[in-house]
């Protein structure tokens, strides 16, 4: 019925004061009927806009899995770890928007579109967890139980809302259709029944899929707990036989060659050890992937049948339907791409015709699955009473509940294993194929240097196997597996070296040895602070950088190439510093130089002062942030805050370097020009640079191991990124003759200008 939200509904005694009682019950029941829906329809209005929020957030996850799917291409990891969908607070809030539509009780949605969108939603969660679920492998311990709970609870209230849908009939009314009435005057039955039917089982199919889901996610999170574990003391093992490999190497020098061969050991433990290739070779992971194909499969099932066309929706969602419909499809489609490669991780494995058998015949079930429920059982509890009683009855039930967990565990890990069986078939004739390709590829080669490079690879790969980690004995990876992890290793290293920094390289260039250490701070030069604080590589050369931008006699390129270089070089600086200088101490003063190189490079001021400052002589200018760095000293020494102490270290560091060149040049400081000044400066900054660069293989290699298991293979990945933008620099500085001190003393700026002004044989 057309309504009119202007009516006046105030003048209701105006019309029914000449009607009986009889036709004034039944106009006033018809007349709150009429306001009802104007009011209805009038806070419906915002709908297609919240339509527009649910079609938004379904967009965000659809486009994270894409940026998974490229990922993986790109890295011909065909696994497709979750990089950028991963879940966390953030995915779940976005999720809980996503599924809207299922979780509406009450919005009755009588159009065909709307009931194929309400539960295209769930498709779309069956699809979202089914592409989620390595990522739970990235986690630690209190962070996958609140994300575990957070998740639980989300699906858990779908699935309510769900099934009070299917009980109340909200999810399964159509509402008058006249279409309805036109079959039923060609076939003489009307359809409402058969497709309440329908739509009722199809509702309960999803049900039961995401709580499998859900099931599965629990069952893999404690898998994961003691899987990483396992991991754990295997990576520690293998990594002690790295560092004994690098002791064997280090009496010569990293070289190029040696730090390559040292990443790529490295990588090959990262890459075998990362607990999500492992959780996605898992069988839970395989179920997962086929529930989620099946669910895409039904939501395909459904759309030609139940979609005369995307314009019959019913809902106040009104337009917005349309649109959530085709974006959460197309997620769907895009989605299922990653589970079902997953279905095929397990062609990382050897797959021998013994292993085969056995998966087959016993689906004997690891001891990680169920070996933290076992450690849980035999684990006190901290009883609240002192009851004896008390304690057994709370004991015996623990250990009930956790034996009933461990064989539900395992029934679940044979229920997957079972649906595994399904992929499995797929994979056994994909793996046999491979294999009768290898036998075959051998007959087509016809040049005898092929067959060397590929014995050289052969040896090459033997050498690196004695770094692969395996959750098991009884499995081994693919060679094709290998092969892959220490590619993309080598890749990013030859990518890389395409990035060499020219404008380091060139101001290295500038530097024959190591004096600029020794001359750039001379110890007759008191500090004006009353709390002595160390040295750091990367704040000397800020500081010298920003006297060289005061200097208004030289050419603005060569100056803007010398900041380029500094630039550049305090990139790598830094590395060297958070690796080798990890202490409370030195990273305050590191900080320092950060904040003090901003305002140096950006502004081109120092400490608020602007640079360049115009004067005749190199003198003058030495003179004038010499009194100007003891003036900020003065000003700041009373306060204690961390502004203060940040512009009295950099104060305090300008003053030392000014004073010592002046006092170098003693009475000739007036005669000397800014060019002579720019030269000797640019030498210091130079042999700086170098000095601290020389401990660039050190840096990279300490840099492929970190004790956190989820960013072992991004810092492998972020080393072979070092070490190939470097190389020039390394092979540059291979030959200089370095003071004689310990390895882990080169390391300090301090050391060295000991060593230099007073050396010991």
């Amino acid at each position: 019925m057309d309504t009119n939200l202007d009516y006046d509904y105030t003048q209701f005694d105006q019309y029914v004061k000449y009607c009986n009682n009889i036709t004034k019950k039944y106009i006033s029941h018809l007349w709150v009927s009429v306001y009802q829906s104007d009011k209805q329809n009038l806070y419906s209005k915002p709908m297609p806009w919240i339509g527009i929020y649910i079609t938004l957030a379904s967009l965000f996850c659809m486009l994270a899995m894409a940026a998974d799917l490229l990922h993986g291409f790109h890295n011909r990891k065909l696994w497709f770890p979750c990089n950028y969908f991963t879940l966390n607070a953030a995915s779940l809030t976005v999720i809980a928007v996503a599924i809207k539509l299922p979780n509406d009780l009450t919005n009755l949605m009588t159009g065909y579109v709307d009931h194929t969108a309400k539960f295209g939603s769930l498709s779309f969660m069956c699809t979202i967890m089914a592409n989620l679920l390595p990522s739970l492998a990235t986690m630690e311990s209190k962070e996958l139980v609140s994300n575990m709970t957070a998740l639980g609870i989300l699906v858990i209230t779908l699935v309510v809302n769900v099934c009070i849908q299917i009980d109340t009939g909200v999810l399964l009314y159509f509402g008058d259709d006249t279409s309805f009435f036109e079959i039923f005057a060609q076939t003489g039955s009307l359809p409402v029944a058969n497709l309440t039917r329908l739509q009722d089982s199809i509702a309960t199919i999803y049900v039961v899929l995401l709580l499998m889901l859900l099931i599965i996610y629990l069952c893999s999170s404690l898998a994961i707990l003691k899987a990483k574990q396992i991991l754990e003391s295997k990576y520690q093992a293998t990594h002690q036989t790295v560092l004994k490999d690098l002791r064997l190497l280090q009496p010569g020098r990293l070289t190029v060659e040696k730090l390559k061969q040292h990443v790529s050991n490295y990588g090959m433990m990262a890459g075998t050890g990362s607990p999500q290739l492992i959780t996605v070779c898992s069988a839970t992971t395989s179920a997962s992937g086929v529930i989620c194909a099946f669910s895409t499969a039904l939501h395909i099932y459904m759309m030609p049948f139940d979609i005369p066309s995307l314009k019959d929706y019913k809902t106040s969602y009104k337009w917005s339907i349309p649109m959530i419909l085709v974006i959460q499809f197309s997620g769907v489609i895009l989605g299922t791409l990653a589970p079902l490669s997953r279905c095929f991780a397990v062609l990382s494995f050897k797959l021998s015709i013994k292993w085969i058998w056995n998966h087959l015949k016993v689906f004997k079930v690891e001891i990680y699955w169920t070996q933290k429920l076992s450690d849980w059982k035999q684990r006190s509890i901290p009883f609240p009473s002192s009851s004896r009683r008390g304690k057994i009855v709370i004991e015996n039930l623990k250990v009930l509940f956790l034996s009933i967990c461990i064989g539900f565990q395992n029934t679940v890990v044979v229920a997957c294993k079972m649906i595994r069986v399904i992929s499995l078939f797929f994979v056994i004739c994909v793996a046999y194929c491979f294999r009768c390709w290898k036998w075959l590829k051998p007959m087509f080669c016809a040049s005898g240097i092929v067959l060397v490079q590929n014995q050289e690879q052969r040896e090459k790969d033997r050498d690196l196997s004695r770094y692969v980690l395996q959750l098991q004995d009884d499995t081994e990876f693919a060679e094709r597996t290998l092969k892959g992890i220490s590619k993309s290793v080598n890749h990013i290293i030859q990518k890389a070296e395409k990035q060499q920094p020219k404008n380091l390289l060139k101001l290295l260039a500038e530097s024959k040895g190591f004096e600029g250490v020794e001359k750039f701070d001379s110890h007759h030069v008191p500090s004006l602070l009353s709390e002595e604080y160390i040295n750091c590589w990367s704040l000397p050369l800020v500081t010298l950088t920003s006297i060289v931008i005061s200097f208004t006699d030289i050419q603005k390129d060569v100056v803007h190439g010398l900041l380029s270089g500094v630039s550049e070089g305090l990139v790598y600086v830094t590395h060297v510093e958070e690796i080798l200088n990890d202490t409370d101490d030195h990273g305050r003063i590191q900080k320092v130089a950060k904040t003090l190189w901003l305002e140096v490079e950006v502004h081109h001021e120092w400490l608020g002062h602007k640079l360049p400052k115009p004067a005749n002589t190199a003198g003058q200018i030495l003179q004038w942030l010499r009194d100007t760095s003891k003036n900020v000293i003065t000003e700041v020494e009373s306060k204690e805050n961390d502004d203060s102490k940040y512009r009295s270290i950099s104060a305090n560091s300008m003053y030392r370097i000014t004073e010592t060149l002046i006092l170098s040049y003693s009475a000739n400081m007036d005669k000397v020009s800014q060019e002579e000044l720019f030269l000797q400066l640019s030498s210091m900054i130079a042999d700086i640079l170098a000095a601290c660069l020389t401990n660039l293989p050190q840096a990279i290699a300490m840099k492929c191991h970190t004790r956190e298991i989820e960013k072992r293979e991004a810092n492998v990945h972020a080393a072979a990124q070092l070490l190939g933008e470097t190389i020039q620099i390394i092979n540059t500085l291979q030959d200089r003759e370095l003071p004689n001190l310990n390895g882990d003393e080169l390391a300090f700026i301090d050391k060295w200008c000991a060593y230099l002004k007073h050396p010991f044989p």
